[in-house]
């Protein structure tokens, strides 16, 4: 491994311009990022500063430049929303418990490149992939409709009066956990109950009823079920500045491509906001100060309060490395280099750990950040370094500036975003694609678009790995038949089979493993052998492996054979077979070692003096 803390300065004009320029146009990234998510836009500064420069630090690709990205934040978004509505929509209440978990999927991105799977992630099936991204791209589309329309949920009161009812329960619900903590028997003493209740205002049950509000709002469920009172109350004026940006990202491109789009998109915008004096809403307000850690992971640190999102945390950790590694490839071959994918992901995880403690939301490596950052002149890890030293120096001295951007503009560039991220190469390969692939792909895109990102991709992994194991049970038994040698083509070196012993011998070949996705047809053995039947050659040349089910279905035909008179001989057993034959001693009580052969020359001989001519 490489000296890390040894840089290398030979190229420092290019890096210096490469990072310069992937910190520009990650700036409207990660403030747009931030508030998707929703901690804010101070929160998607934070993880594009330190996710980038300990990323490029630590990790195992020169040029890469990381940052949050929209596969992250839209994974991120449904942790953050999950623990926000757990913790009576206090956000900061909720706080320690996301970081806590964006942590933990660092950490678990440290231990996977430390255990070296980074090279395993390439096996993860492309439809899983495809429709995982393009729900990405439904979901950011779909939720950012409503800020461009200006319409936010928690804020519309015929709205969220419709909860108030369902709110008060919740706190009546409360009341009495609180009084069962407490040791208070609520029926013997409902007086303290009502007394408590009376103490409840307005205020609370309002909140409440925001907070229920939000939740039932949120996703692309919720957004289409609050979509009709969003365009009964569209403010023109956030519609007019997000369709004004998407009209400048897109127009811009066809211009020139020096220029970051997206961020001349945010300046003109926000300048055109802010200089005619428009009375906008604009982003929450971004502090000028420098980073402080977020002591409260520790301090207010439970475990049952994480323990429900830790298959999350771990499904961030294998979304980051596959975002990154996937950019990782993409360097390499701009730059015909070789990426180290294990060191890698340790630099990642390291990233995202301290991106966590101030406060950032996790990231990855960032494809079109990384391109610019190569196209610009970065070759070495100091790029990806100072990219995130630049942003770092624009949020302490620009940040009362940036406070001022509109939501409805990063609601713009968020909807470019999604559109981007879609994957059309997917989409438009769908009628020339195995069926079994476009249901994997359908089945995760619509699951991860209506219900859960992190199931969906599991669900989808399941099924891609079940057709795998179907297709290849499938050719196994298709290349492994049992027919007596009067059917069946012989074996270049069974040629020598005496001809009057064919009614009373028959050879089973076969050809790949003997797992659990190929022993149905192998058990139809005992149905297909005749009554002339006296042995059975089971040729195991070509069979390189055994599992345990294939171990099972093998001693289930042996005792099947061997209780209706036919003896078994076996000829070749390879060496992991034959472990796992004698491991449960199948071998030598069901097949006794003078059955077992090493060529078929010898085992044709055993027939000839053995074997009786009955037919």
């Amino acid at each position: 491994m490489r000296n890390i803390f040894k840089l290398d300065l030979s190229n420092l004009k290019g890096d210096f311009l490469g990072g310069l320029t992937a910190g520009i146009v990650a700036l409207p990234l990660a403030l747009a990022f931030g508030v998707s998510s929703g901690l804010g836009p101070t929160a998607g500064l934070y993880g594009a500063i330190f996710v980038s420069f300990f990323a490029a630090f630590f990790g195992g690709t020169n040029t890469q430049i990381s940052g949050p990205t929209a596969p992250m934040t839209a994974v991120s978004m449904v942790v953050i929303a999950g623990i926000v509505a757990a913790s009576d929509g206090d956000i900061g209440k909720a706080l320690p418990a996301i970081l806590t978990v964006f942590l933990l999927a660092g950490l678990f991105q440290i231990g996977l490149g430390v255990l070296g799977l980074g090279k395993y992630i390439k096996y993860i099936p492309y439809p899983v992939v495809s429709g995982f991204m393009t729900a990405i791209g439904v979901i950011i589309i779909v939720t950012q409709v409503l800020p461009a329309l200006g319409y936010y949920p928690k804020e519309d009161l015929a709205y969220v009066n419709q909860f108030k009812a369902e709110a008060e329960e919740v706190i009546l619900e409360n009341i009495l956990k609180e009084e069962a903590g407490e040791g208070i028997l609520v029926l013997e003493d409902f007086k303290e109950t009502i007394a408590r209740a009376g103490k409840i205002t307005e205020a609370q049950i309002n909140q409440e009823s925001q907070t229920l509000a939000g939740k039932e709002a949120s996703g692309v469920i919720g957004a289409f079920k609050v979509m009709s009172n969003a365009f009964k109350s569209i403010n023109y004026l956030e519609l007019l500045l997000a369709l004004g940006t998407i009209f400048i990202i897109y127009g811009f491109k066809r211009i020139t491509n020096k220029f970051p789009s997206t961020l001349v998109a945010l300046i003109v915008m926000s300048g055109f906001a802010v200089g005619f004096g428009l009375d906008y809403r604009a982003i929450s307000q971004i502090p000028s100060g420098f980073p402080i850690p977020n002591w409260g992971i520790f301090a207010d640190f439970s475990i049952f309060s994480i323990t429900p999102y830790v298959f999350t945390a771990l499904t961030l950790a294998l979304l980051g490395a596959i975002d990154s590694l996937l950019t990782s490839v993409v360097a390499d071959n701009m730059t015909k280099t070789k990426h180290k994918p294990n060191q890698e992901l340790i630099g990642q995880g390291i990233g995202n750990s301290i991106a966590a403690l101030f406060g950032g939301i996790p990231g990855a490596g960032a494809t079109i950040r990384t391109v610019v950052n190569i196209n610009a002149g970065g070759k070495t890890r100091l790029s990806g370094m100072l990219a995130g030293v630049f942003l770092l120096l624009i949020m302490l001295l620009l940040a009362p500036i940036a406070s001022k951007i509109p939501a409805a503009v990063l609601a713009g560039i968020l909807i470019t975003v999604g559109i981007s991220v879609m994957d059309y190469k997917g989409l438009k390969a769908i009628p020339n694609m195995p069926k079994s692939e476009v249901t994997i792909l359908i089945v995760v895109l619509i699951l991860s678009s209506v219900w859960n990102l992190v199931y969906a991709v599991g669900i989808g992994l399941v099924i891609a790995s079940l057709m795998f194991m179907k297709k290849i049970g499938d050719q196994t038994a298709k290349n492994s038949k049992v027919r007596t040698l009067l059917d069946e083509e012989t074996w270049s070196d069974e040629i020598n089979f005496p001809e009057n012993l064919k009614e009373e011998v028959f050879i089973k070949h076969i050809n790949g493993p003997l797992f659990f996705g190929s022993t149905s047809e192998f058990q139809q053995l005992i149905n297909q052998i005749p009554p002339t039947a006296s042995a059975v050659i089971i040729r195991m040349d070509k069979m390189p492996y055994m599992d345990q089910t294939g171990l099972y279905a093998m001693e289930d035909i042996l005792v099947d054979l061997e209780s209706q008179g036919v003896m078994v001989l076996l000829v070749n057993v390879i060496k992991q077979p034959r472990y796992m034959m004698e491991r449960v001693k199948m071998i030598p009580d069901l097949i006794s070692k003078e059955h077992i052969f090493d060529n078929i020359d010898d085992c044709l001989k055993w027939v000839k003096q053995n074997v009786e001519d009955k037919y």
